[in-house]
This record gives C-alpha cells, sequence and structure tokens, in this order.
C-alpha cells in the first residue's frame, strides 16, 4: 500500500535553532508548496503493486525529501538509513515522526530508483517557478558552461574488460547448474592471462597473451549461448530464471562487442571511433569525453545553465562529447521553454563562440551575447556596450565556482548509480537537492 502523504502529520519534534534545521525547516515549507509532484511520484512507487492493499510503504512525500536529504549530505544508503534513525531533526523533516520506524537501507535504495528522470525534472521546473514567484530569479540573465560527470567505472582496458565479461557470464552460468545446464570454468586461465597482460612490458609479448584471452572469452560466449538455449527450452520458466536469461543475453552480446573491439584494436591494430567504442560492460553508456589537452574522462558530458541568483535554470545529460559550439543555440531554445521568453543577456565560455552562433542567439531576441574569447568578433557586434561585455564575462566566470558546488557538496563528480536512466535521475536529483537549498537560503535571507 502506498499513499501520496500522511493526512494527519505524526508527533514529530520541531526545528532545533540550528543553521542547518532552519535551512531545512525552509525546505520543508517550499516542498509543500508542490503537492502536483508527489501524484506523480506515488504513481512510480506504486507501479506493480496495489496502492490500497499490503503492508503500509513510505510515502512518496518521504521517499522524496529523503532522496534530497541523501543528495545534499552525499550519504550513502546506509549512513542516510542510520541518521533517519537517529536525528530527530531529518525525521522530522522527512515526516517520519518521533515514533515511527525508520526505512532500512535496501528500501530507501528501492523507492529512490523508481522516481523517473522526468518527474524530477517536473520537480526541478516546480523549483524554478517558486524561485520566480519570491523574486530570486527571473531568467533575463544567463551563464552557460559545460562540465563533466562521472560514471562509476574502473580505468578502462583491453584486458580487463575481456576479464570482466568471462567472470560475469562465467557466473551467470552457475547460477543456471541447477536447471541442468553445464559449463566450464574460464575464470582461472583468463585471469592469468590477463594479469600477465598487466605484468608484460612490450606489446610484443602481450599480443599472444591477448590471443589467448580473446579465445577464452569467445568460448566463453560460446558457451552462454548454449545455457541461453537450454533455459528457453524448460517447461516452466519462474521470473528469475527470465531474469537470468536476459542478463546472460545482455553481457553474451556486451562481450562479443568487447571481443571485436580487441581484436580490432589489439590484433589488426585498428582505430575504433569513440562513438563505438565500449567502456565497461556494467555501464556501457559511458562516453569518452576529451576537453582540450586535459585527461580523459569517463562519463557524460552535461551542460549547465545558470541564473543571476546562481540557481541551476537548466541541465541537459549530453550523448556522446558534442562539441561546445553546438550546443550554444540548443540551451537558448531551452531557456524559452523553461521560462516563455529568451534571456536578454547571456555568457558563454570561448568553446560556444562562433559568429553563426551570436547571429542565430541574436536573431531569436537576446540582446547582449558575451563569449568568454572573442574569436574575430567585435565586442560591439556582441553587446551593447564594452562595460556591459566585460560585467558578463566576469558574470560567466562565476558558473565555475557554482560546478564546483555541485561536485563537492551534491555529488556530481560522479555517479554511483547503475544504468543511464539512472543516471540522469541521480544529475535531475541532486540539481534540485543544490537549488533547493539555495531557495531556502534566499528565503531565510529576506
Amino acid at each position: 500500500m502506498r499513499k501520496k502523504i500522511h493526512h494527519q502529520l505524526p508527533l514529530a519534534q520541531p526545528y532545533i535553532a540550528h543553521v542547518h534545521a532552519k535551512e531545512l525547516e525552509a525546505m520543508d515549507e517550499i516542498l509543500s508548496e508542490m503537492p502536483s509532484v508527489l501524484g506523480t511520484i506515488q504513481r512510480e512507487l506504486s507501479r506493480g503493486h496495489s496502492a490500497r492493499l499490503g503492508r503500509e510503504g513510505m510515502t512518496a512525500e518521504q521517499v522524496l525529501r529523503a532522496l534530497i536529504l541523501k543528495q545534499l549530505n552525499g550519504y550513502s544508503y546506509a549512513e542516510l538509513s542510520f541518521h533517519l534513525a537517529d536525528s530527530t531533526t531529518y525525521r522530522t523533516f522527512c515526516r517520519l515522526g518521533a515514533f515511527g520506524s525508520s526505512p532500512s537501507r535496501s528500501t530507501l535504495q528501492e523507492n529512490f530508483k523508481k522516481i523517473s528522470p522526468v518527474t524530477l525534472q517536473r520537480l526541478h521546473e516546480a523549483i524554478l517557478r517558486a524561485a520566480e514567484a519570491s523574486g530570486m530569479e527571473d531568467g533575463k540573465t544567463t551563464r552557460v558552461d559545460c562540465t563533466v560527470t562521472e560514471t562509476n567505472i574502473h580505468e578502462p582496458s583491453d584486458s580487463w574488460l575481456l576479464w570482466d565479461v568471462v567472470r560475469v557470464l562465467t557466473d551467470l552460468m552457475r547460477k543456471a547448474r541447477r536447471y541442468g545446464a553445464t559449463a566450464s570454468d574460464h575464470k582461472r586461465l583468463a585471469k592469468r592471462r590477463f594479469v600477465a597482460i598487466q605484468n608484460a612490458g612490450k606489446m610484443e609479448r602481450r599480443i599472444p597473451l591477448y590471443k589467448d584471452l580473446v579465445e577464452t572469452a569467445k568460448g566463453c560466449c560460446e558457451e552462454a549461448l548454449d545455457v541461453i538455449a537450454l533455459l528457453e527450452r524448460l517447461d516452466e520458466k519462474p521470473k528469475r530464471v527470465e531474469k537470468l536469461i536476459e542478463r546472460l543475453e545482455r553481457f553474451e552480446s556486451l562481450g562479443r562487442r568487447v571481443i571485436d573491439q580487441t581484436e580490432r584494436r589489439v590484433l589488426r591494430n585498428e582505430s575504433v571511433p569513440a562513438s563505438e567504442k565500449i567502456l565497461s560492460i556494467f555501464e556501457d553508456h559511458t562516453d569518452i569525453i576529451i576537453k582540450g589537452r586535459r585527461e580523459v574522462e569517463y562519463g557524460h558530458k552535461i551542460c549547465l545553465a545558470t541564473g543571476i541568483s546562481g540557481l541551476i535554470t537548466d541541465c541537459v545529460v549530453e550523448s556522446g562529447n558534442p562539441a561546445d559550439v553546438t550546443l550554444a543555440t540548443k540551451m537558448v531554445d531551452r531557456h524559452r521553454a523553461l521560462f516563455g521568453r529568451v534571456p536578454e543577456r547571456m555568457a558563454l565560455d570561448g568553446g560556444f563562440a562562433s559568429r553563426a552562433n551570436l547571429e542565430e542567439m541574436k536573431n531569436q531576441g537576446v540582446k547582449d551575447v558575451a563569449f568568454s574569447k572573442r574569436c574575430g568578433m567585435k565586442i560591439e557586434e556582441m553587446v551593447r556596450d564594452s562595460s556591459i561585455y566585460t560585467a558578463l564575462r566576469h558574470f560567466r566566470a562565476g558558473i565555475e565556482g557554482t560546478i564546483s558546488f555541485l561536485k563537492r557538496v551534491v555529488g556530481l563528480e560522479r555517479c554511483t548509480w547503475r544504468s543511464l536512466a539512472s543516471f540522469h535521475s541521480y544529475i535531475m536529483s541532486s540539481v534540485a537537492a543544490a537549488n533547493l537549498l539555495l531557495l531556502a537560503r534566499h528565503r531565510l535571507a529576506t
């Protein structure tokens, strides 16, 4: 059974006289003004279950508030579970009451993962509307820059990917033995070849080891296909068998891609385009991000826009590694969709600069556009006055501090959630948490 809110609030302690508690109290009031978002969350939490029958689970309101706490403090699920049991302030904020039970870490994880990125985007937009209503943000001035959020993977290498394929497929096939499947254990041989490749100094010594490891991975994939065929022929397939088949098919397919990539890159010395590379069999959506001469990063490019208030007005998870110059006009279009009008003034990093972008943004109605690098364009072409250009350049530099805040405080440095959909949810929940905190501080200061 799942409720949107508790209509009769449980007995709870009042907020204590501490700055952090006052911020939470202000955030409490803001969230209470957004009941429409809770209805969507309730439907997502109840999907596949009866909303009226069974044991009562966490309400939509409790789940959302607990998620905000997790992102604001960078807690693990175990840490969050402890603090929700231990802290009266956190229990009051999450509407758990003074004497109610506390959610376990597995309950928290299960509930958070059910909230879709679309719903969190709606929460983000509701916070923006609240900021507009309070006079904190008007959307007239904006700045744009990009950063990278890493996925939760280790430094990729061909040998490590092959070892992962063999290890995971072997473990999955072992689970199929109870249904009559037989498969060899390739892990010992694969581990030896993997370690030998790591210790081999020259490529000439690595090539034969790679060939052995590739053949081992191929054999493992062939056996996985046999196991899948056997499981498909079962008269009765419980849900766990269907899930096992699904996982075997997924990792066998990824294993074929890893084998092909290794043969091309290592054995045939071919160059594989970044868009075709697989960097992890667990987070196969991961992109290679290279920005200028900086070190390579593995994750997703995030395009951020902030307003004069410091609020993150827009956040886009990009696919691949598009050049910044291709994103400028798209951010203007998104700003119009969010605020109903284009900004009057925009400040952007030099990577967004091009004459075509300037002309298009001016045509859309942006009065002043300041790129941090002029790239052959005159100041008079971008803005109405040189003092405006100087002010916008200084304003643009402030987004670096915002990005640092997002990475240090709300976890935008690295996403620890699995799958691409969960990556989007993680990013939007972090942005929503940051904006809630900033809006709460604004209300306390006024």
